[in-house]
């Protein structure tokens, strides 16, 4: 009875370690940046989002904020949305704004998720529209000759159709929004 309780005993303890040291390795990947796209960032957060051990979620506060602001400020984050965007590659310019937007933001504390704030601050300031509109604009688009209106309203909506779609597919990665309250 005795060896019985005790091999229950140790594999519980045997459990709790190999937890622990799962979330180290999760904790550690996201300090190192060996996890770097929104796919694996989203399912380290899910997990972290979901810890019973109160410490475990304190421990992947720091590191998790870090991660996304890594991302979001490495280019990965462009990388994949102009991977959904191969028509016409999602300007660049829209996410400097909306990271510049989002750390003027007071409200921004609301969450640690940078990537998901600025798609949000991306969708709720109509950025898309703004840019595909600048963008159509440009003469470098046409050949260095201005387009007529049409030709860069034309060029807009097409912009605008592709990029909102890359950014409502990544906002798709969330069922509940990542923030604090």
């Amino acid at each position: 009875m005795s060896s019985s309780r005790s091999g229950r005993s140790s594999h519980g303890h045997k459990t709790e370690r190999g937890a622990q040291r799962s979330v180290r390795r999760m904790i550690e990947s996201l300090q190192s940046h060996s996890v770097n796209t929104l796919t694996e960032l989203v399912r380290i957060e899910r997990i972290a989002a979901s810890c019973d051990d109160e410490s475990d979620a304190i421990a992947f506060q720091g590191p998790m904020t870090e991660a996304w602001t890594f991302y979001v400020g490495s280019n990965q984050f462009l990388t994949e949305l102009r991977g959904l965007t191969r028509n016409y590659p999602f300007c660049g310019d829209i996410l400097t704004d909306a990271q510049m937007r989002v750390r003027n933001d007071p409200e921004s504390n609301r969450s640690w998720n940078m990537a998901w704030l600025c798609l949000q601050k991306i969708v709720s300031e109509n950025l898309v529209s703004t840019y595909a509109t600048l963008e159509a604009l440009r003469p470098e688009m046409w050949g260095g000759r201005d387009p007529s209106t049409e030709e860069a309203d034309q060029l807009a909506r097409c912009f605008e159709f592709e990029w909102n779609n890359a950014v409502n597919t990544m906002l798709r990665h969330w069922s509940a929004t990542p923030t604090w309250y």
